[in-house]
């Protein structure tokens, strides 16, 4: 039998976000699903290390990989159709699980208990990481865009700022406080 589950995966980047957005440069979900394990594995470090938490920075990089994978059999719905209210999102949210689960078919029987709470988010503190990693790389590239002088995403940039800090998770805390200014800065002030 041939097993399609890693082919459909590398297809994540033909499926391109910010799709009602002009945008400077484009996003698919394979890159931004890059940005938001990095970006898990960091949260869970510094909450480890810095907060001290328990979260497993491994664990949450591997379920940011996969957080968006539903994408590829339902396309990447734009925010503000997703969340315009709460049946619409409640009904989304049951279509990302019926395609998880078709991804999760498309692996070897004995594979799919291991990639289960990874494709479903079933772990809950890992599950809030990668919600914080996932709504930060949004920002992110909100602050990007503006930084080349895109003012089409001036309202997200506000958005996501404020979901962030309603979030309340103290390691994006700490990041935002230490690490976001520097996306601000061009590559000679990085160095």
């Amino acid at each position: 039998m041939a097993y399609r589950f890693f082919a459909l995966i590398s297809r994540m980047r033909y499926i391109q976000r910010w799709g009602l957005m002009r945008n400077t440069f484009q996003e698919n979900i394979q890159e931004h699903s890059h940005m938001v394990a990095v970006l898990a594995h960091g949260l869970a470090m510094i909450d480890r290390e810095l907060c001290g938490g328990d979260a497993d920075p491994d664990r949450c990089a591997s379920a940011a990989l996969f957080h968006d994978a539903s994408e590829i059999l339902t396309g990447d719905l734009p925010t503000p159709i997703k969340y315009y209210n709460p049946d619409i999102r409640q009904a989304y949210k049951q279509v990302e699980k019926v395609s998880a689960r078709k991804l999760l078919a498309m692996l070897p029987e004995a594979l799919q208990a291991g990639y289960e709470p990874l494709l479903l988010e079933r772990e809950e503190p890992v599950r809030r990481i990668v919600k914080a990693a996932d709504k930060l790389s949004a920002h992110i590239k909100c602050i990007e865009e503006l930084k080349a002088g895109n003012l089409e995403f001036e309202s997200a940039a506000r958005q996501t700022r404020q979901a962030l800090e309603e979030m309340h998770l103290p390691c994006l805390d700490y990041f935002m406080e230490h690490c976001l200014d520097s996306f601000q800065l061009n590559l000679d002030q990085l160095e």
